[in-house]
């Protein structure tokens, strides 16, 4: 009798302990399942603002809801000067996402689709196309001058040769943007170190030369993306902001920049120096 009470009491003790030894394992792997999910979601959550911050032209707002039970949620936010909000989503590959929104936005205030028959009708109606400045009229598969249809990066060929012809899409384009950029900067730079265009230029310890060949890379390759994705300059303009304005303060800039330099070869001194 007492061996077998001795024993019922030792199996309670052994049960009671299994017991207890099991509670603390659920227990456990309750704590390091919390963990795993926490540590998901937080890592969801991050990744999800850190691609709403690296978005160009957005401004990414996080905001978090709320810290409890070991879970965060939050919910970015997004503003935009271009038109109120944007959603943040990722690109699926089918063009949308908040790149393609806010493209999408920028194109719709900025961008005018330009059809073959509208440049047909400019074509046959304008008479700066029926002649160049030569007085040669444009024929189809000449050297110079090329007809409309054929120059325009909408409806004309896109190779090398052809954009970069005399009067092809690219170099007024290009010219234009340079010249204006370099007037600008030669009047600031000679204002502040009395140096001429020239010794900006050439001389010794003198950066004008490496800004100089920087500038012209960045400018030349901004200013073929569009060309070359078959899009002219008259397609874009935001208010004042037109290409034919780009075009004429470009021609005055060129013949500004070139005067400048003229006149300081005679002179041997900055126009704009102290």
């Amino acid at each position: 009798m007492f061996h077998r009470q001795s024993l019922l009491e030792s199996c309670r003790v052994d049960n009671s302990c299994e017991f207890h030894l099991s509670s603390q394992r659920l227990r456990e792997w309750h704590f390091r399942t919390d963990c795993s999910a926490t540590k998901t979601t937080m890592a969801a959550t991050m990744m999800s603002h850190i691609a709403c911050a690296k978005l160009g032209g957005l401004q990414a707002l996080p905001t978090l809801n709320k810290l409890a039970g070991g879970r965060i949620a939050g919910t970015p936010r997004l503003m935009t000067s271009l038109a109120g909000r944007v959603r943040c989503g990722v690109d699926n590959g089918q063009g949308q996402g908040p790149l393609a929104d806010a493209k999408a936005v920028v194109d719709q205030q900025t961008k005018k689709t330009i059809t073959k028959d509208d440049i047909m009708r400019n074509q046959e109606s304008n008479e700066s196309e029926k002649k160049s400045v030569f007085g040669t009229e444009p024929t189809s598969g000449s050297f110079y001058p090329h007809p409309e249809v054929e120059r325009r990066p909408e409806t004309g060929d896109k190779s090398f040769f052809s954009v970069f012809a005399f009067d092809g899409a690219a170099p007024e384009v290009i010219n234009c943007r340079l010249a204006m950029l370099g007037f600008v900067w030669a009047a600031v730079a000679e204002r502040l170190t009395g140096q001429t265009v020239f010794q900006q230029v050439t001389n010794a310890g003198q950066p004008g030369l490496f800004y100089f060949l920087a500038v012209v890379q960045l400018f030349t390759y901004a200013s073929m993306v569009p060309i070359m994705s078959g899009e002219s300059t008259d397609a874009r303009s935001f208010g004042p902001f037109t290409a034919k304005a780009e075009r004429w303060n470009g021609r005055i800039a060129m013949l500004g920049f070139l005067g400048l330099v003229v006149t300081e070869a005679f002179t041997h001194s900055a126009v704009f120096g102290m």
